[in-house]
């Protein structure tokens, strides 16, 4: 069954995931992680040890290869450049790491991406454990440019390389009674320095879908990025990407895929309800507790736009909600 629509022009962007979390105590948790709260909306500036530690070369080192045969999926266009492959790569989300976003590259000198594999079970017909490497050669893979929006109120562009999560369901063949997916990450804290130091956090992160959401054709499971495999600091080796949510929905460095009957719990919604809810679609008029969500700047240019709802996505995800 072909995934492709007609092709849509879309005018706004999105991606990565939220700051804070699970104390009891909202600020004196942000305390102890170093936040401040006009920190959240701080600088998108590439840190220098950037340029002094030999930046892509050194980020990629032992943890990336090229990709062969990159085709672009033309069905998604994007009206907006890229943003910087080195921007990109030295402001991340991934509180496992640090909590500090410049910092996250620096922090993945421990975290290997091979060998990896994926456990998927629950309400399927064919559960297994997949190995990264044989998905990426059984799966059609392709490049996507998806717009991506953190809650924070950042946003980037971003070629993502992998494949319709779709395809993988096909695979697996749900049972009938599955509604929902829970996305499990890792849970390594000797190598993760975050999950050693607050273990009071709700470790593994966890997140999930609606079966319809985990089967639109938007629902990306990634390997790939601006050619070549996922970094650690992008959620390597493969991370779950659905562009008209905000990012911390795009859980990283998946280690297990269940099919459920009920919806499961997940990381920031546990940690902060109040805060991070769990559907977490992008929407300018329902502002963050502490921030409007009504505009959204670009990571590296500084560019500031007009946020849209289901991030410009809403011909393809609409429906689901309504």
């Amino acid at each position: 069954m072909a995934f492709i629509r007609k092709n849509k022009i879309w005018r706004l962007p999105d991606h990565e995931i939220t700051p804070e979390a699970v104390f009891q105590n909202r600020r004196e948790f942000l305390r102890l992680m170093g936040f401040s709260t006009t920190a959240l909306a701080a600088s998108f500036i590439v840190p220098r040890a950037w340029a002094k530690s030999g930046g892509e070369e050194s980020a990629r080192a032992e943890k990336t290869r090229v990709l062969p045969r990159l085709e672009t999926n033309p069905a998604y266009p994007i009206r907006r450049p890229l943003t910087s492959e080195r921007v990109a790569a030295t402001y991340n989300n991934f509180y496992e790491f640090s909590p500090e976003k410049e910092g996250v590259w620096q922090a993945m000198g421990g975290f290997k991406t091979r060998p990896w594999q994926v456990r998927i079970g629950g309400l399927v017909n064919k559960p297994g454990v997949y190995d990264i490497d044989d998905l990426i050669r059984q799966m059609p893979m392709e490049e996507r440019v998806y717009r991506l929006r953190c809650v924070e109120a950042w946003a980037m562009v971003v070629p993502w390389y992998g494949f319709p999560l779709r395809e993988l369901m096909k695979t697996v063949a749900p049972k009938s009674g599955a509604t929902y997916l829970k996305f499990t990450s890792f849970y390594q804290p000797g190598i993760a320095p975050g999950q050693k130091r607050y273990p009071r956090m709700p470790w593994p992160y966890t997140e999930g879908l609606s079966l319809d959401e985990a089967a639109n054709e938007l629902s990306l499971l990634a390997i790939g990025i601006y050619g070549h495999t996922l970094p650690g600091q992008h959620g390597g080796p493969v991370r779950l990407v659905v562009p008209w949510k905000y990012g911390y929905k795009s859980i990283k460095s998946v280690v297990a895929i269940e099919f459920t009957d009920t919806r499961p719990a997940t990381f920031w919604n546990t940690a902060l309800p109040d805060e991070y809810g769990y559907e977490a679609n992008v929407d300018p008029d329902v502002p963050h507790p502490r921030w409007s969500q009504r505009r959204e700047k670009m990571l590296g240019t500084g560019e500031i736009y007009a946020t849209q709802k289901f991030n410009g996505y809403g011909d393809l995800t609409a429906y689901l909600y309504a």
